[in-house]
C-alpha cells in the first residue's frame, strides 16, 4: 500500500480519480466524458448548481461546485469530492478561466484583479489542496493544468488573459522543480485555437470594463470596425482551430505517460510559436506576429480612419 493514508491503495488497484473543472461545456466537458468513458472517476466541476446538475442527470457523471472567484466553494467543493474518495485523488485537471480582451491602455486594474482572482488565485488555491493530498497519499499524482499558448507568447489586445497564463507557466515550473523529489508531475498544456465558448463568455467582461473606454482609446477606429464586429459578430473559425476532443487527446498522453513531458503543444500555431520563442530574436518575433495575426501595417491596421456615414 502507498505511503501516508493507511486505506489508499495504488491506482493500479482501483479505479483511478481525477477532479476537472470548467466542466459546463468545450474542454472540460469533452475531457469529463471520455475520461469517464475510459473508465476514470470523474469529477466533473461548474460553477452554477444547474450546470452540476446537468452533468448528473446528462453525462452520468459525479460533480461538485466550485466557481474559482469564491475561495469558499473551492473549499466545501474540493472537500465534497475528498469524502466520496476517502480522500484520495490522483489527477487534477485545472480547466476553467475566461477572456477579457482589449488594449493595455484601455484595460482598469480592477478587470485585472477579477481576472487574476478566476484564472489564477483560484487555480492556485486547488491546487494546493490538491498537492496536500497527494503528498499525504504517498506523494504521488498528476497535475494538469490547462494553459495556452498565450502564457508564451503574447499578441495585441491579449493582455489580461496572457497575463494570467504567464503568471500560471511560472506557477507550473517552481511547483513542477519543488517536487522533483516525488511522484507528483506537473504538466501544462499550452493550447492554441480551439472551438469553445471563450470567446462568448468575454462579452459580459469586456462589456463591463473596456467598452466604457472607447469612445477616449487611441484605438477607437479599431475596436468599432474590427474587434466589436468580431467579438459578436457570427462565429468564424479561426485558421488551424481544432475541436476540444484535441485537447483531451494530449491530457490523455500527459495523464498516462510515465514520465510526462513538462509542457505539450496544442494546434499547429501553438507548436510553431513555442519554437519560434525559444529560436527568434524579439524584434523578429514581433514582426512574425504582428503579420501572422493580419496587422501588418500597424499603423494603417491598428488606427483604421473613420468611415464616412453615407449622406440619403
Amino acid at each position: 500500500r502507498a505511503r501516508g493514508r493507511p486505506d489508499a491503495m495504488p491506482p493500479t488497484e482501483r479505479t483511478k480519480s481525477i477532479l476537472i473543472t470548467g466542466c459546463s461545456s468545450g474542454i472540460g466537458l469533452d475531457a469529463a466524458i471520455e475520461l469517464h468513458s475510459l473508465g476514470w472517476r470523474v469529477f466533473a466541476a461548474c460553477r452554477q448548481a444547474a450546470d452540476c446538475e446537468r452533468m448528473t442527470s446528462e453525462f452520468g457523471l459525479e460533480t461538485c461546485l466550485i466557481d474559482y472567484q469564491k475561495p469558499e466553494t473551492i473549499a466545501s467543493g474540493y472537500e465534497a469530492v475528498l469524502q466520496k474518495t476517502g480522500g484520495t485523488l490522483d489527477a487534477l485537471f485545472n480547466n476553467g478561466a475566461y477572456g477579457v480582451g482589449g488594449a493595455a491602455e484601455d484595460t482598469p486594474v480592477a478587470a485585472l484583479r477579477e481576472i487574476f482572482e478566476c484564472n489564477f488565485f483560484g487555480w492556485h488555491d486547488l491546487t494546493c489542496r490538491a498537492v496536500k493530498t497527494m503528498r499525504a497519499q504517498g506523494n504521488r499524482g498528476r497535475i494538469v493544468q490547462c494553459s495556452s499558448i498565450l502564457g508564451n507568447v503574447v499578441f495585441p489586445f491579449r493582455m489580461a488573459y496572457s497575463a494570467t497564463k504567464f503568471a500560471l507557466e511560472a506557477h507550473c515550473d517552481s511547483l513542477r522543480l519543488e517536487l522533483m523529489d516525488t511522484d507528483i508531475a506537473v504538466v501544462s498544456l499550452n493550447v492554441g485555437p480551439i472551438r469553445t465558448r471563450i470567446r462568448e463568455n468575454s462579452r459580459a467582461h469586456f462589456d463591463k470594463h473596456v467598452k466604457p473606454n472607447i469612445e477616449r482609446s487611441a484605438f477607437k477606429t479599431y475596436y468599432e470596425q474590427k474587434f466589436v464586429p468580431r467579438l459578436y459578430g457570427p462565429y468564424k473559425r479561426d485558421a488551424f482551430e481544432l475541436e476540444p476532443d484535441a485537447v483531451t487527446k494530449t491530457l490523455l498522453v500527459a495523464l498516462n505517460a510515465q514520465r510526462p513531458k513538462p509542457r505539450y503543444a496544442v494546434t499547429f500555431p501553438s507548436k510553431l510559436f513555442m519554437f519560434l520563442a525559444r529560436v527568434t530574436p524579439c524584434w523578429l518575433l514581433d514582426a512574425i506576429k504582428i503579420r501572422a495575426i493580419g496587422m501588418h501595417p500597424v499603423r494603417v491596421k491598428l488606427h483604421p480612419p473613420e468611415r464616412k456615414e453615407s449622406s440619403s
